[in-house]
């Protein structure tokens, strides 16, 4: 790859792909690089300096020296989302040790808030690795599993939380997951190019639907009604207050 290619590192969970594909149907790989990544590994790759552009989860997006959203499309929720949940064989009142899943911060980040915040309950956290068997939480425990593994393991647990349903019941207000930002200035007519990109496929989610969902784990018609139904792709307002009064609470804990 030529380095003057502008490095863009992607999610690679089934609530991207019609921005993966409004970016390789815009052609737009002729002056950039595209990777698709776990959202940790898109928050490390723009902090360390592998990419120029994330799709990053918010709970880092302060931690990452000179980001900034350049972008009003995100990952966003009005909820439920259906893939960011707290799964057990306990209610929430009986839990006492939660597994987090090692691939978002976000995720992990939001559930610590919610125990904090809305449960007042004191958990023990236990950060999981990619050889985790997220089907083994014993007694009073649970695991936060986040993307397309959600629909995997419905029926797996007798107890599910929707944890951006959580989050709606105690504030009122949506949630955002991930948003696009940029570690150093990029050319406006690029930043131009590259929304329209994500336009073009929030606006095509049939079309994405057929370009990749042969690689998903979920049936094609729960995939377009999740697209459609759970997923919310602008960056608003309302949720640019959402992910203020999350980064705010966040910081109340840490």
């Amino acid at each position: 790859m030529s380095r003057d290619k502008i490095r863009i590192s992607a999610v690679r969970y089934a609530n991207s792909y019609p921005l993966i594909y409004g970016l390789r149907e815009s052609g737009i790989e002729n002056i950039a690089e595209i990777t698709i990544d776990h959202p940790s590994e898109c928050a490390y790759k723009l902090s360390a300096g592998q990419a120029d552009i994330g799709l990053v989860p918010v709970a880092v997006l302060p931690d990452i020296r000179g980001a900034e959203i350049i972008s009003n499309y995100c990952i966003g929720t009005q909820s439920p989302v259906r893939t960011v949940m707290l799964l057990s064989n306990d209610p929430v009142s009986k839990i006492k040790k939660i597994h987090l899943d090692y691939r978002s911060r976000t995720s992990v980040a939001l559930i610590r808030v919610i125990a904090a915040k809305f449960w007042n309950k004191s958990i023990i956290w236990q950060l999981t690795n990619p050889g985790f068997d997220f089907s083994s939480a014993g007694e009073n425990e649970g695991v936060v599993i986040i993307g397309d593994q959600c629909f995997e393991m419905e029926g797996v647990y007798s107890h599910s939380t929707d944890l951006s349903v959580e989050w709606k019941k105690h504030t009122g207000l949506p949630f955002v997951f991930a948003v696009w930002a940029a570690n150093k200035k990029l050319d406006p007519s690029f930043i131009n190019h590259f929304n329209d990109a994500l336009d073009y496929g929030i606006r095509n989610i049939g079309a994405a639907v057929s370009k990749f969902g042969e690689i998903s784990t979920m049936p094609v018609e729960v995939l377009v009604s999740y697209l459609y139904n759970n997923i919310d792709y602008h960056l608003d307002n309302e949720k640019k207050i959402a992910m203020d009064t999350f980064l705010s609470y966040l910081r109340d804990i840490r």
